[in-house]
């Protein structure tokens, strides 16, 4: 009998290069609270946001992975060529069919790249790090790209109280490859599907075509609801990483969740039991909730206000619609 030859990798990978880009335009408070009837104070107060990072109206989701990708290749040190595969993670590229994902390999220079999109909408990023890891450990990749990217303000309604004076624009890359020793730690990851309404659009694409949506399909949330499932329902996922890494709270520098909401960061940091050492991931504060992009995003902005070095043990975890989750311990690049 003719047996088949596997293939294996190395037995570990890690991340090899970081890269972000954000919306040209910072919106403050004040340029959005008319429509929804608020105040600075009080979208402060509830979420912790002072300005959102949008993109102009010619800038496509596909444009800001563009410069993430790139600035994640050159700090990888590797050429484009040397890309085996291109994850996608985005609910905001405005096309069914193709993907953005083999539109953004061309773009960069990556072809014939394996390509796909990934919907796991603010847990995308962490999704994508987790099919990376086990790509490159499985001897299938090199090197894997891993983009989340959201051009959120396409498809808001800015009269919309739940959650579009939230979002922002961005994208964020990172570059995975081989490594000699541990650089990613086993991912944990779920959903609840009970729970899928509580973020959603607001009608589906056949509501349009039928004529019976009421205008172009927007997101929307149930605030409350989501606030509760983060809050208390995350913690114990982020410890479930922490424990299947081998490792302990006190062990980690950094903590970088899904930029969502600061109360339910701090209250995520509480469960945890972090010590005061770690630095925490609070990137929301300027650029807004960018869903699939805010976790590397968050991870610049401690590396440019010097809270976090290479080779620094981060725990990342991100959670969103669906309801979808997925947390990770990772060495930084």
């Amino acid at each position: 009998m003719t047996t088949l030859t596997i293939k294996r990798g190395p037995e570990f990978s890690r991340i090899l290069g970081l890269g972000v880009a954000r919306g040209e335009n910072v919106v403050p408070n004040d340029d959005i609270i008319e429509p929804i009837d608020s105040s600075d104070e009080w979208i402060r107060k509830m979420t912790g946001i002072a300005t959102r990072v949008r993109a102009n109206s010619e800038t496509s989701v596909i444009d800001l992975s563009e410069r993430a990708s790139l600035e994640a290749i050159a700090k990888a040190g590797i050429d484009a060529t040397e890309i085996d595969a291109v994850i996608l993670s985005t609910i905001t590229y405005p096309h069914m069919t193709p993907g953005g994902a083999p539109v953004l390999a061309d773009r960069i220079g990556a072809t014939p790249a394996a390509a796909y999109d990934i919907s796991a909408a603010c847990a995308g990023y962490c999704y994508g790090i987790a099919q990376a890891d086990a790509l490159v450990r499985a001897g299938t990749a090199r090197n894997v790209l891993v983009v989340g990217a959201e051009k959120m303000s396409d498809f808001i309604d800015p009269a919309d109280r739940s959650i579009s004076y939230l979002l922002g624009d961005a994208a964020g890359a990172v570059v995975i490859g081989s490594s000699d020793t541990p650089g990613i730690g086993p991912t944990v990851w779920g959903s609840d599907g009970a729970g899928a309404q509580l973020i959603r659009q607001t009608a589906s694409w056949l509501d349009v075509r039928d004529g019976s949506a009421e205008a172009f399909p927007t997101l929307v949330q149930e605030g409350p609801s989501v606030y509760k499932w983060a809050s208390f329902k995350m913690g114990p996922v982020a410890l479930e990483a922490i424990e299947a890494a081998g490792i302990t709270p006190n062990d980690i520098q950094a903590f970088i969740p899904h930029q969502a909401n600061t109360r339910i960061i701090d209250q995520m940091v509480k469960q945890i039991g972090l010590p005061e050492h770690v630095a925490v991931g609070r990137d929301i504060v300027d650029s807004g909730n960018t869903s699939a992009a805010s976790i590397p995003l968050a991870t610049e902005r401690l590396y440019r206000d010097g809270a976090v070095k290479s080779g620094d043990l981060a725990l990342q975890i991100g959670f969103g619609a669906g309801l979808v989750y997925a947390a990770q311990v990772v060495v930084l690049p």
